[in-house]
């Protein structure tokens, strides 16, 4: 009965772990001929690692990764990608991330920059770093909204704040000059502190004459806070979709 009480006000504690694996110990014998701090410290390993799992798995579900099962140990090295190991092994630790630099993808449709980003990405939640998936075009139209709501600053304010934000898909539909300026709003307010993974079909020296519409200041100012300083991967080959099929 002292038992029970005991898994019941851990339980209340929010000790889930430490609850279940008090209850396991109580269960099977093996644990009686071990000493309290043994089964003290197992407990307590308990804990932890589920607290870990379920800080995990929220980091997971809030970030949407469009490819949530993609991860860095998993990256296809095969020659016609053009990939430079050493610079991909070297990303894998995030230092570049917790120095706030950006990293640029581009290259043809179907040849892995949103699966690369989405795999840092994940490795970032296992972290413990806060991430966030965002299409450019979708995310543009939901602060188009958001300026006649009123909540463009709230959700600017959320963006800010994620420790790594990943703008797919630059490019693949007209900017105009709202969405220009929306799109400085982001990369301003992250420039420095915050690291943000953009990915394109369109190679970065065609960026200026996408963003400008008119207005190469603005293009000038976007292009400085994100290529200037950032580490860039230009991806080759066939569409990985396409080779998958043969």
């Amino acid at each position: 009965m002292l038992n029970n009480q005991t898994i019941n006000k851990l339980e209340e504690l929010k000790f889930t772990g430490m609850a279940n694996g008090y209850r396991t110990q109580m269960e099977t014998a093996r644990y009686a001929h071990m000493s309290f701090d043994e089964r003290l410290g197992m407990l307590v390993d308990q804990e932890m690692t589920e607290r870990e799992n379920r800080r995990y798995a929220n980091l997971i579900r809030s970030a949407k990764l469009k490819f949530a099962s993609a991860c860095v140990e998993d990256i296809d090295y095969q020659p016609s990608r053009g990939l430079d190991r050493p610079m991909m092994e070297g990303l894998k630790d995030l230092e570049w991330l917790k120095h706030g630099i950006d990293l640029v993808l581009t290259g043809p449709a179907g040849t892995g920059k949103t699966w690369i980003a989405c795999a840092l990405g994940e490795k970032a939640c296992r972290e413990g770093l806060k991430v966030s998936f965002q299409r450019l075009p979708i995310l543009l139209e939901e602060f188009k909204l958001a300026h006649v709501d009123g909540t463009f600053h709230s959700k600017l304010a959320k963006l800010t704040k994620v420790d790594l934000l990943i703008l797919d898909d630059l490019g693949v539909s007209p900017i105009n000059a709202q969405g220009r300026g929306d799109l400085l709003e982001i990369i301003d307010s992250r420039s420095t502190t915050k690291s943000t993974i953009v990915t394109s079909q369109l190679p970065v020296s065609k960026w200026h004459d996408y963003l400008s519409s008119g207005n190469p200041t603005a293009a000038d100012a976007i292009l400085d806070r994100i290529t200037g300083g950032s580490y860039r991967i230009e991806f080759k080959g066939e569409s990985m979709r396409k080779l998958r099929k043969k």
